[in-house]
């Protein structure tokens, strides 16, 4: 038994060698990022730094000259823009100007369906930081990452230059931030994905069969399911450098100084509860957390999404303030006695 065993290990790490997990590569131009968008439908483009063109939208404050603050959205894995449509209006409605774009290798970006990599990641929200504070000088800019982006954010708040226009984001609201990598996620399922992706890294998958409910909202889920733009097969090396983000960010969490609100759904089937509150043990004391009991992974645009867009609006306003919900909890202490025990 324990001959066959090596010998099947022989067999993998000869298989491995045959193939390797693709990544992009960045574009060989340094340029100054800028923002082009189109004054009738606020939908454009923004020239990131390497000279790619990532998709972006904007959903301009209403009733104002200027904004009162800008958020940066940022989607989650096989996502894009769109998840912020919803909450992009009703923000926009009480003063304050949202900015989504599509990340490289999702939505209608560059290469979509093929992992970016985190560098490139990082460097693309960045730009686009760049980008959004040359048109907002004097307006307070905050990021808000949704699964994955939750993920690119803490990576690059914790590892920016200092000199960077990383540096002048006044805080950062996460949703369901993605944090099951690394030492978080069980041994067997790290080294299943390792093989999978060193020996068929272009196989696709899908998560049909599960059975996990990403959300309450049946027929925004059924409208994601006809949306062309929602990636519904995941290469097996995309899905193995999304752990790999996971782990780093988990990795990073309490490196990240500054404001943050982190936000959670007591039902979320996507993102585990020990990763979520490993990450929120090792955070500075200037970070919130809210758990919502009905909020699934999706809470941005779950059915009682208004609650968390209100939480975010309060805690951008002030955040020091109690949020609107009382879905506040101690970040030492995440999940309650379910947790401790």
């Amino acid at each position: 038994m324990t001959l066959m065993r090596g010998l099947v290990l022989v067999a993998l790490f000869a298989l491995a060698a045959c193939a390797t997990p693709y990544v992009q590569m960045p574009g060989q131009q340094d340029l100054p990022p800028r923002l082009f968008l189109d004054p009738q439908t606020d939908i454009g483009s923004v020239r990131v730094s390497d000279g790619a063109s990532l998709p972006i939208q904007r959903w301009a404050s209403k009733g104002t000259k200027s904004p009162r603050a800008v958020i940066i959205g940022l989607h989650g894995f096989n996502d894009y823009r769109n998840t912020f449509d919803a909450a992009g209006q009703w923000w926009a409605d009480r003063g304050m100007t949202t900015y989504a774009f599509d990340q490289r290798g999702f939505g209608a970006g560059p290469g979509p369906g093929i992992w970016p990599g985190q560098a490139l990641l990082v460097d693309d929200l960045e730009s686009v930081v760049t980008a959004v504070r040359n048109q907002h000088p004097d307006t307070p800019i905050f990021l808000h990452g949704n699964s994955m982006g939750g993920a690119v954010v803490l990576l690059a708040l914790a590892t920016h230059d200092p000199a960077s226009s990383l540096a002048t984001v006044a805080g950062a609201s996460l949703t369901a931030p993605a944090v099951w990598g690394g030492a978080a996620m069980n041994p067997f399922y790290r080294l299943s994905l390792w093989i999978a992706a060193h020996t068929v890294p272009a196989q696709r998958v899908t998560g049909r069969g599960l059975g996990i409910l990403p959300s309450d909202n049946i027929e925004m889920l059924r409208a994601l399911g006809r949306d062309p733009l929602v990636i519904k097969e995941t290469r097996i090396d995309a899905l193995y450098g999304l752990v790999g983000l996971m782990g780093a960010a988990q990795r990073a969490a309490g490196e990240v100084q500054g404001p943050l609100l982190v936000l959670y759904g007591a039902k979320d089937g996507i993102i585990p509860r020990r990763p979520t509150a490993r990450m929120a043990a090792r955070m500075v004391s200037s970070s919130r957390f809210a758990v919502y009991p009905d909020g699934y992974h999706m809470l941005l645009r779950d059915l009682q999404a208004q609650v968390v867009w209100r939480d975010v609006s309060a805690w951008i306003a002030d955040v020091a303030a109690p949020l609107p919900s009382g879905a506040e909890v101690p970040g030492t202490n995440l999940f309650g006695v379910e947790e401790r025990s």
